[in-house]
């Protein structure tokens, strides 16, 4: 997907810049609204950047694969700021910056437009990823510590990240399934045909 390579690219254009201006702070959420995106795109390590800019192109592969049309994107693109506005459920968690959130976003997204408008494996697939996913989530304990130490990792982890991330990615696509399939979108109605 389009929106993977976007922020893989916008994560690799911000490396160099001060993370002060870009990241997600909440205190600053309101006077300083741009955070609510720009925080995906800061990195605290050089491995930081790689794993995620990698699992950018695994999520965009996965969309790709599960052949989710354009508006699932727009869901996704929904779904980016509203991964870091949910944050706030943690104000000890400042500052924050990855892409991890909104990459677990998009992967909850595709598993739920597949579960629901797959076909036949498709649909098994989609419900695999999102057990997977919910066992992770559940896993990872995202309401405790703000932060966690992991082995391997040479920054501390943000659990509620992705846990908001895959709430806010289920929660677009569900909006956007339901508003695709509502019989009269827009005040639309349907055509008379003559009997």
């Amino acid at each position: 997907m389009t929106l993977a390579a976007v922020l893989a690219l916008g994560a690799a254009l911000a490396w160099r810049l001060p993370a002060a201006g870009l990241d997600w702070q909440p205190a600053r959420a309101v006077a300083q609204p741009w955070r609510a995106w720009t925080a995906a795109f800061v990195h605290w390590s050089a491995l930081h950047l790689a794993v995620n800019l990698f699992a950018a192109a695994v999520v965009g592969a996965f969309g790709h694969a599960a052949r989710v049309p354009a508006r699932a994107a727009l869901a996704w693109f929904a779904a980016w700021p509203l991964t870091h506005l949910a944050l706030a459920l943690q104000p000890a968690l400042t500052p924050y910056g990855g892409l991890s959130g909104v990459l677990h976003a998009g992967v909850a997204l595709v598993a739920v437009w597949l579960v629901v408008t797959g076909p036949g494996a498709r649909r098994l697939i989609g419900a695999a990823v999102l057990a997977g996913l919910v066992t992770k989530l559940v896993l990872e304990r995202p309401f405790g510590p703000a932060l966690r130490a992991e082995a391997g990792w040479d920054i501390a982890v943000a659990p509620l990240a992705h846990f908001t991330g895959s709430l806010a990615g289920a929660a677009c696509a569900a909006v956007a399934l339901a508003w695709h399939r509502s019989p009269h979108p827009r005040g639309h109605r349907p055509r008379q045909s003559g009997a």
